[in-house]
């Protein structure tokens, strides 16, 4: 009885064990699969608040610049025309209107013109201190699956002023006020100004095709990059030695995989320069276009080659300018003697002797341009790595038959149509990067007598220097400081020095109106619309801030 009572007990302990045990593991699996299914819960609400922070989304970086501007110069003699032109269109329109004595109208006009029509003997213009502050700020979004919005703010202003006119004269046109093309690129005041702001839809039905439309990059392009201490411009860009204006345009590109062709893409660019506006009886103005095509047969980290042809349409006169540089006291001080009604109207004209507005009155013709141009690295060239660039510019002028009040495309006033004009110009520069972060470099740039360029928002205070009919030199050396990077891997700190001569060889560089004349030759018998510097010499310096 004992032992069938102990074999009892063993065969439910036998069957009871394995239950049990049967059961805490089912138990166990069950909150293993609970607590599996509340991880993936919130794996998912963190995805979900990724997606949408600002990080996941929204790229924002920037810079910073402070800058210091020693600026001298020389020009040579000449007869000022802008207070002649001036005072002609003035008198004209007001002081002839009334009925009158003709001949008291004749020597009135006699003594007048005399007077407005200044000589210049040559003098020697300097600033010897200019200050100004640059602030870029970037916003990248990523609004949908392809779809991304690239915007960059910017103020840019001198020291002490809101008007950016300290940075401005009477020398070069792309210098005499700020426009449309240059706003956010040259001094003016301290408003927050769009510089750029376009949408971008990549992939196309899921070819390598893009379009993108809006305040276009066709600023500060290769090679200005190296100067600027800046990364390699994307696809967006344009060279800098034809191209160098803020347009609003819209671009097509296609970059196919081609292995004997790394880094190949092409792109037709479209802008618009000028807006004519509403259209009236008499109003002949029509609006300025450029077209462009880009080939970049290679686009590698260590060898980069593009290909370049614009076309620009309905050529403008002038450029819309609020207020310009062209002082002009010779003309208020010559219409006094003549009633305060004409010395009224030459005060609101010049604004005070001062900020002469302009706007466009007339179409020249059109321009092509033809470009070719390559940039490389080398590495490990000696302890540094070296980099270089060359670009090759030719332009075409076509005028028409039209006239402004300074001339019509390489004409002056009463020459008539100017026959095609071909210039050429030409960039060259090296900078060599060494382990301390020093970056030593030198550019220099050559323009013949009708070359011309649309860069008047080049980086440069006289003038735009790839524009010069004549030789321009840059040396310049770049200290970065040994700063651990925070805000992204691209921020940088540093310093830079550099000193820029220009050997102006003809008027007129960065300018179509006006046929250009031989510098050496002139005299204050030669009327001209703006002071011809016959050089220039700027020693800058600049702290900057990337983030």
């Amino acid at each position: 009885m004992k032992k069938s009572n102990k074999l009892m007990l063993a065969a439910v302990l036998a069957v009871a064990l394995p239950t049990g045990a049967l059961a805490a593991e089912a138990d166990l699996q069950a909150r293993l699969d609970k607590l599996t299914q509340q991880m993936e819960d919130l794996k998912g609400q963190v995805e979900r608040i990724e997606d949408k922070s600002l990080g996941k989304w929204l790229s924002i970086g920037g810079d910073y610049r402070f800058r210091l501007d020693s600026l001298h110069g020389k020009t040579a003699p000449y007869m000022d025309g802008m207070t002649f032109g001036m005072m002609y269109n003035l008198a004209m329109s007001g002081y002839f209107t009334p009925v009158g004595g003709p001949a008291a109208g004749d020597a009135a006009a006699s003594t007048l013109f005399a007077s407005a029509a200044a000589r210049v003997p040559s003098y020697k213009p300097k600033n010897e201190t200019l200050y100004t502050n640059r602030f870029g700020l970037d916003l990248k979004a990523k609004a949908t699956q392809d779809v991304t919005v690239n915007v960059k703010l910017g103020i840019y202003k001198v020291f002490g002023d809101q008007s950016g006119s300290p940075a401005q004269s009477n020398f070069f046109g792309d210098r005499a006020g700020v426009f449309d093309g240059t706003i956010g690129h040259v001094p003016s005041d301290s408003k927050l100004n769009v510089d750029r702001a376009y949408a971008t839809w990549s992939n196309i039905m899921d070819q390598p095709v893009w379009f993108s439309v809006g305040r276009r990059p066709s600023t500060n392009g290769a090679p200005t990059n190296l100067k600027s201490n800046t990364a390699r411009p994307g696809n967006g860009g344009t060279p800098a030695l034809l191209v160098d204006y803020a347009f609003d345009g819209m671009t097509l590109g296609y970059a196919p995989d081609i292995d004997f062709l790394p880094g190949f893409y092409t792109k037709v660019c479209y802008g618009r320069g000028f807006e004519s506006g509403y259209k009236a009886v008499g109003n002949e103005v029509k609006d300025t276009d450029m077209l462009g095509v880009a080939i970049i047969p290679v686009d590698t980290d260590p060898l980069r080659v593009w290909l370049q042809w614009n076309r620009g349409f309905n050529i403008f006169d002038n450029p819309a300018i609020a207020q310009s540089s062209f002082n002009a006291p010779g003309l208020v001080a010559a219409m006094t003697p003549f009633g305060p009604a004409l010395t009224g109207m030459a005060t609101n004209a010049a604004g005070g002797m001062f900020n002469i507005p302009f706007n466009a009155t007339t179409n020249l013709g059109s321009i092509d341009w033809f470009g070719a141009g390559a940039m490389t690295t080398l590495k490990k060239v000696g302890p540094g790595d070296l980099n270089a660039f060359a670009d090759f510019g030719v332009s075409m002028t076509h005028a028409n038959t039209n006239q402004g009040m300074m001339g019509g495309m390489m004409s002056d006033p009463g020459q008539g149509k100017a026959p095609d004009r071909t210039g050429f110009g030409i960039f060259a520069g090296l900078r060599y990067d060494l382990p301390s972060k020093t970056k030593i470099g030198a550019e220099y740039n050559y323009g013949s007598k009708y070359w011309i360029t649309m860069a008047p928002a080049a980086d440069d205070m006289w003038t735009a220097k790839v524009a010069t009919r004549g030789h321009v030199i840059e040396p310049y050396v770049i200290q970065e400081l040994d700063l651990k990077p925070i805000s992204s891997v691209f921020a940088k700190t540093f310093f830079k020095i550099g000193y820029q001569y220009y050997d102006f060889e003809y008027t007129g560089s960065g300018n179509w109106v006006g046929d250009p004349k031989k510098i050496s030759e002139l005299t204050t018998n030669t009327m001209l619309f703006m002071a011809p510097l016959k050089e220039a010499h700027n020693i800058y310096g600049t702290f900057e801030v990337h983030f």
